[in-house]
């Protein structure tokens, strides 16, 4: 699985986030709360979703616990930045290089894949992880938890130093 490494320009979300972990997860909390309420935002650029995920430091995935708690976010694209539903906030992602994975299978087996992405891709590349946001994004072709769902892993990368 080769990535795509394409420069990402910046972009405006407007969403719900929480701190979470991989050992307790509150994805599926996050996004029914999310999708719930989408509709509110304004100046929606598109239908396609984004899971950020923000880790504390480059290091997070370095000497792997499932318990370390980092933030999550369920959003949606936007053109402008104004008018915020109540408890929702908006985040920037900054233009930079990322890695993209594209990805075809249910979710909740895509763990191979990131193993693959930051334990063989990564350490094996020109490039090492950047502090920006990793996301997901998810557009026509996701299906949730069906076997055809598609979506794409934007993972922020820069040139080794």
């Amino acid at each position: 699985m080769t990535p795509n490494i394409t420069t990402l320009p910046k972009i405006y979300l407007i969403g719900q986030n929480i701190n979470t972990s991989f050992a307790n997860d509150k994805t599926v909390e996050l996004w029914r709360n999310f999708m719930s309420r989408k509709k509110e935002i304004r100046h929606q650029k598109d239908h396609n979703l984004y899971s950020v995920e923000i880790y504390p430091n480059t290091s997070f995935f370095d000497a792997f616990d499932p318990t370390k708690t980092f933030e999550k976010w369920a959003a949606i694209s936007v053109s402008k930045i104004e008018e915020i539903p109540k408890d929702m906030e908006a985040l920037t992602i900054p233009d930079g290089l990322y890695a993209v994975f594209h990805y075809k299978g249910k979710p909740s087996e895509a763990m191979d894949t990131f193993q693959y992405m930051y334990g063989e891709w990564l350490p094996n590349s020109a490039y090492e992880m950047d502090g920006r946001p990793f996301f997901a994004l998810m557009g026509k072709a996701y299906k949730g938890e069906h076997p055809d769902s598609e979506e794409s892993f934007w993972q922020p990368i820069r040139h080794k130093s």
